[in-house]
């Protein structure tokens, strides 16, 4: 899937739909050919993130002089994710989707977050929901039972969603006109942040009980984010959380960065998170 983490082997993700139970298997292998230097041509297939010992090459070396090193294999797999993302992005453009890309690192609060939103505000907007984790389609269930439509991508030892896979979720989805689709990211602070999804923003969901300096040991997604969600701020008084200090952090890396402070257990800061998402 990805050489820039290295994850996925050559397992295959698949997409089910919750609400029909249909699973669909998304495969990540495409064809490729080699011309060697004695003039033979080679097609075969692989997954993006092959190594030389997954090829029949006549040597090592015939190898070595096509796939000079991985660096240009990770520039045209991002090359290719950007593409992808830039036909997700026209595509909700043309049917006024405002589309966001949860991230976060696991544990993080965000299905619950997601849930209490879409039951809070599904009189006044339409949402849908991609949700993404290795295994398992607990999340879209959970989903599910707010009445929204809903579709779970399962990675297998993927460790990100990319635009293909939002690409299927969506055309599976169908999303009306005029409505919300939220892609819940798979647990990681790292890897999505490389990925490109086509959505309007990131939206990085950070709980204090992860420590107030998340934002500076991974700066990089916080930083890709225009969004950050503090979430369980009910916890505060509990945890040894430096509130002032993680929001200065945040600016620090990323001075643009829009902040909410919400409990979505006692309902504690979500308006504002809502106004944002209304307007």
């Amino acid at each position: 899937m990805c050489v820039t983490c290295g994850c996925s082997g050559n397992n295959e993700a698949t997409i089910t739909n919750s609400q029909t139970g249909e699973k669909i298997a998304i495969s990540n292998h495409h064809p490729h050919t080699h011309t060697l230097p004695d003039g033979t041509v080679i097609t075969h297939t692989h997954s993006d993130n092959y190594t030389p010992k997954n090829h029949n090459h006549k040597t090592a070396e015939d190898h070595a002089k096509i796939h000079k090193n991985t660096i240009s294999l990770e520039k045209e797999i991002l090359q290719k994710n950007d593409l992808i993302a830039a036909q997700n992005r026209g595509w909700f453009k043309g049917r006024n989707i405002l589309a966001l890309n949860l991230v976060s690192s696991p544990g993080s609060g965000k299905t619950t977050l997601l849930s209490r939103t879409i039951n809070d505000l599904k009189s006044d907007l339409t949402f849908s929901v991609i949700e993404g984790d290795q295994e398992t389609i607990n999340d879209a269930e959970k989903i599910r039972k707010t009445g929204c439509k809903v579709v779970q991508i399962n990675t297998g030892k993927g460790c990100h969603l990319e635009a293909a896979m939002v690409e299927k979720g969506y055309t599976e989805l169908n999303p009306p006109l005029n409505s919300v689709l939220m892609i819940e990211n798979v647990g990681n602070l790292v890897c999505p942040a490389l990925f490109d999804l086509g959505e309007s923003c990131k939206v990085a969901i950070l709980s204090v009980t992860e420590g107030e300096d998340k934002p500076i040991k991974y700066p990089y997604m916080f930083r890709e984010s225009q969004v950050m969600i503090l979430t369980k701020i009910d916890l505060l008084p509990y945890l040894q959380f430096d509130l002032n200090r993680c929001v200065e952090y945040a600016k620090q890396v990323n001075p643009q960065i829009r902040i909410f402070q919400v409990s979505a257990f006692t309902g504690e800061g979500l308006n504002k998170w809502y106004d944002w998402l209304k307007s």
